[in-house]
C-alpha cells in the first residue's frame, strides 16, 4: 500500500509544481542552460513575446545545398522557452537538399506546404531506411536523434514547416561535422574509409582545414 500512495502523492506534487507558472519567457540577458533560459520578469512580459513573424519570409537558398532553415527555437522565439515545443521553416530550391542531419534533443513532424519533398530517416537499430515522397499536405514523423534528410523531388521550389518536441532541438549536419573543421584528413579517412583526396576536396568546398 505504501508505494501506490507515495506514487500518487509524487504525481500530485509534480503537477502542483508544474502549474506554479503558466510560462517562462526567455530572458536573453542570461545564457541558455540545460533546462533552457531563465525567465523574464512577469512585469516585462508582453504579447509580442508569444508571437513570431520570421517564418513568413523565404530563406536564402543561394548556398551549396540550395536549402535554408529558418528556426523559431527558444533562441529566436522567447515564448516557446520551457514549453517543450518549437517550429521552423524549410525552403528547398530546385535541386535543393537538406543533407543528413540530426536533432539530438527533439523529435519532429514535417509538413509539406508547397511542392514535392523526398524525406526519410535511418533507424539506429539496424540502419533501415524509411523514405517517402511527400506532396502538399503530407506530414512525416521523424524520431529524436536519428539521421534524416529532405530533398526537393520536383522542378519547382518546395516549402515545408517543421514542429519539434523541444524548444531547443539542436541541429548537427553530418557533412559539416565531418568536413567543416580541423579534424585531420588522415583521421577522417581511417574512421570513414573515404579516400584522402576526396576528403581534402570536401574540406576545401565546405571550409575545413587540415
Amino acid at each position: 500500500m505504501i508505494f501506490p500512495i507515495f506514487f500518487t502523492f509524487s504525481l500530485l506534487l509534480s503537477s502542483s509544481l508544474a502549474s506554479v507558472k503558466d510560462f517562462c519567457i526567455a530572458n536573453y540577458k542570461s545564457p541558455e542552460g540545460p533546462a533552457g533560459y531563465s525567465c523574464k520578469k512577469p512585469a516585462k512580459v508582453t504579447v509580442d513575446d508569444f508571437v513570431y513573424s520570421g517564418l513568413g519570409i523565404p530563406g536564402n537558398t543561394t548556398n551549396i545545398f540550395k536549402s535554408a532553415v529558418t528556426p523559431a527555437f527558444a533562441a529566436q522565439f522567447p515564448g516557446v522557452n520551457g514549453l517543450g515545443i518549437s517550429f521552423a521553416r524549410l525552403d528547398l530550391a530546385v535541386g535543393g537538399v537538406m543533407p543528413l542531419h540530426t536533432h539530438p534533443r527533439g523529435s519532429e513532424i514535417l509538413l509539406v506546404a508547397q511542392g514535392t519533398i523526398i524525406a526519410g530517416f535511418i533507424s539506429s537499430a539496424n540502419n533501415t531506411v524509411y523514405r517517402k515522397t511527400l506532396k502538399k499536405g503530407d506530414i512525416m514523423a521523424i524520431p529524436q536523434g536519428l539521421l534524416h534528410f529532405q530533398v526537393n523531388g520536383d522542378k519547382t521550389p518546395a516549402l515545408a514547416f517543421v514542429s519539434f518536441s523541444s524548444p531547443s532541438p539542436g541541429l548537427q549536419i553530418l557533412d559539416l561535422a565531418l568536413f567543416q573543421n580541423d579534424l585531420p584528413t588522415e583521421l577522417i579517412a581511417q574512421t570513414t574509409v573515404l579516400d584522402a583526396a576526396q576528403i581534402k576536396k570536401l574540406k576545401g568546398v565546405l571550409g575545413g582545414t587540415n
